[in-house]
């Protein structure tokens, strides 16, 4: 800590600059009233750094809490404090090109009022996605409401729906659940509370949205012209997103990094779940945008936090992103193959110092120890290698005999009390889990574990720890929250390929309930000119596609002729109403009788 550099103010020069106004006050609510954004709830951080939080994460969450309108360059805005994402802005010929429209419509509609207040009632003329990533599109009806989309080019990255929809929807009701711990979604608004997620302060909750891309970049190099303005596009697949790509104005000499270049460390697996990010490939992509948009650039700006200024400064900065993740792949990979472990690389892998001491390189969203771990899992997967982790008990068996082992609970508890004393608050937060899984009713344990979370969450510098901690806290004494399981919203359905929604109605039929079911549903979509085979066997619904036309060698115990609306209608409950149907009904009502609700309260710190 004494040897990071407090005393270097550029970003907050960078992060200040350019403001031409904000949100007063900086609330934004849903129809019904419901506050769905809060930035003024962060005034405490205006107050010098407490014992509860990390000097370092203070300090980016007092960056991250600026908000307002921004001027980037000569026709190129950001609103940025208004959600967990930036939304840019460029000026065309005719009205305002949208870049990355925030999570929520509430949020989206009030930077696009505030922008317009600034600088006049330009209409939206175009709409870019970055990357896959919710808080990257999911404000889209907040830019252009329903009716005022038609012949506005909305342009993403080749891959883009398949992976924004098949991310929220297929693992989306566990993802969601630990989304609420990773950005503190019960945690108060204070300085021993949440104070930051280190790529932004929060999520927003409002009504997510999303108006499917009408342009594919498919190659680095396309061009593109929206509302008279240039844009030269590299295509970055797998890097932060399955699906991204950075982008470049030349006329403007200004060049978007989408989320592969922001103030922090990333993730390589993000805590809430995701499919493990490529760290080599990452560092590859920025080295390319080093060299390909070389000199035709004035500015870099990003999805998220500040931008950086003077072609020189953009080249370090990126370099020294590009240095990051290679170095953190490299290492992991040098180590591995020694024979260590993910958790023993993460223990004893540190950064080389000129990285360290560089603000942008520090854990504040993504972090050292669990990128690591990350990098190890992308190659060798769960696994260790010890053959006595190959079948370990589950967690509260295993928790059970650990605590027969330290003399009962009583015992137990004893020891991780003495443990927290000495400092040792790694080891009391185990030895703790173990009690409180082995009797969740021992309410003296859940209040020793919870202090101990505590004080690792006031100890942590990257913000997504600090909640989890802080949140887990909160769950033992309160009990689980409810998962807001938005992915369920319309437009996320209507995006899913017919393809996707079969496999997401696969994912939700209880299996042993479905053992000794056996049936046979065609759908026939007239509007898709395709037939769907849905085969029930073993527990397991599976399907094939062909030309509708075309007769399967067997028949099927039900055939419905539909439309794509109808069959949404039919898998919403809204029956067979319009729809053609041959065979036995009753093969419908026993398909999705077996179809489960997620449990929206699933435990998380507690069995």
């Amino acid at each position: 800590m004494t040897d990071l550099p407090f005393d270097d103010t550029t970003d907050f020069e960078n992060a200040d600059r350019g403001l031409l106004g904000t949100l007063v006050p900086a609330v934004v609510k849903a129809a019904d009233g419901r506050v769905v954004w809060d930035n003024d709830a962060y005034g405490f951080l205006k107050a010098e750094c407490p014992d509860t939080a990390h000097p370092s994460l203070w300090r980016q969450a007092r960056l991250c809490a600026r908000q307002g309108l921004y001027e980037v360059a000569e026709r190129v805005y950001q609103v940025r404090g208004l959600d967990l994402s930036n939304m840019t802005l460029i000026e065309g010929e005719r009205g305002v090109i949208v870049i990355d429209p925030l999570i929520s419509a509430e949020t989206a509609a009030a930077a696009l009022a505030l922008y317009r207040e600034h600088r006049g009632d330009r209409p939206v003329t175009g709409l870019i996605y970055t990357h896959s990533h919710g808080d990257h599109f999911g404000g889209a009806r907040g830019v252009l409401p329903h009716g005022t989309e038609e012949g506005i080019p909305i342009i993403a990255p080749a891959g883009f729906l398949e992976h924004a929809v098949s991310e929220n929807v297929y693992a989306g009701n566990a993802m969601t659940r630990r989304a609420i711990f990773m950005y503190g979604d019960r945690l108060p608004k204070a300085p021993d509370g949440q104070i930051g997620a280190g790529l932004g302060m929060t999520t927003s909750t409002g009504t997510i949205t999303l108006i499917p891309p009408t342009v594919d970049i498919t190659r680095t190099g396309q061009e593109e012209t929206v509302d008279g303005v240039r844009i030269v596009f590299q295509l970055t697949p797998g890097t932060e997103a399955p699906a991204e790509m950075n982008f470049l104005f030349p006329e403007l000499r200004a060049l978007c990094l989408a989320e592969n270049a922001t103030h922090n460390m990333h993730n390589i697996l993000t805590l809430r779940g995701a499919v493990v990010r490529d760290a080599r490939i990452w560092a590859r992509y920025l080295d390319e945008a080093i060299e390909y948009f070389d000199g035709r650039y004035d500015v870099a700006f990003a999805s998220h936090h500040w931008p950086t200024w003077g072609h020189d400064n953009v080249v370090a900065f990126l370099s020294e992103q590009r240095d990051l993740y290679a170095y953190l792949h490299d290492q992991t990979l040098r180590r591995l193959n020694d024979g260590l472990t993910g958790p023993e690389i993460a223990e004893e892998l540190k950064l080389p110092p000129a990285l360290e001491r560089r603000w942008h390189t520090h854990g504040y969203y993504g972090s050292l120890s669990h990128n690591v771990k990350a990098v190890y899992q992308r190659y060798l997967g769960w696994f260790d290698g010890n053959v006595a982790h190959l079948w370990e008990h589950p967690p509260v068996a295993q928790a059970q005999r650990y605590v027969e082992v330290a003399g009962g609970g009583e015992a137990a508890l004893a020891k991780a009390r003495a443990y927290a004393d000495a400092g040792d608050l790694r080891f009391a937060a185990t030895l703790l889990n173990h009690v409180v899984f082995a009797d969740p009713s021992n309410t003296a344990a859940k209040e020793a574990l919870a202090d101990v979370y505590r004080r690792l969450g006031h100890g942590a510098e990257n913000g997504t720890w600090r909640n989890f901690y802080l949140m887990a806290a909160v769950e033992l004494l309160e009990g689980p929250g409810t998962v807001l399981l938005d992915a369920a919203n319309p437009e996320m359905t209507v995006a899913l390929t017919t393809d996707m929604l079969l496999d997401s109605l696969a994912i939700r039929i209880d299996g042993p309930r479905a053992w000794d079911e056996a049936l046979t549903i065609d759908l026939v979509l007239t509007d898709e000119q395709l037939r769907y085979r849905l085969t029930l066997r073993h527990g397991a619904l599976t399907h094939r596609s062909f030309p509708a036309g075309d007769e399967p060698r067997s028949a099927a115990g039900l055939t419905l002729t539909l439309t794509r609306p109808q069959l949404l209608g039919l898998l919403a409950g809204r029956g067979l109403d319009g729809v053609r149907h041959q065979g036995d009904q009753g093969q419908l009502a026993r398909l999705l009788a077996l179809v489960t609700t997620p449990d929206r309260s699933f435990p998380v710190v507690t069995p």
